[in-house]
């Protein structure tokens, strides 16, 4: 049985991405040209870790949204979890604790 292919997605416009080679440091998306190779689009980016990585040797990325030459960088396979789940997270815990 064959393994299927692994799909990727844009972090920002959330469109899927096809590489017909390797993707490069400085490629862009195809739909809305945003940097592919940056920490949005790396299965290692966490912004609750230090400098945003849950690698712990990694350098300090200071705009994570635009092209890096880290080496411990991972395209994230599937679409990353929305700014509105985390949004909708967020305003639950603050609703948890908020004060009366």
């Amino acid at each position: 049985m064959e393994t299927p292919e692994p799909t990727y997605f844009c972090w920002h416009c959330n469109n899927e991405l096809v590489f017909e080679v390797k993707m490069g440091h400085r490629d862009t998306c195809p739909h809305c040209a945003s940097d592919l190779h940056c920490c949005m689009n790396c299965q290692l980016y966490d912004p609750g870790a230090h400098n945003s990585c849950r690698e712990p040797t990694s350098d300090y990325v200071p705009d994570k949204e635009k092209f890096n030459f880290c080496g411990w960088f991972k395209f994230i396979v599937g679409p990353r979890e929305s700014a509105g789940k985390v949004d909708e997270a967020r305003a639950k815990l603050e609703a948890l604790f908020k004060r009366r």
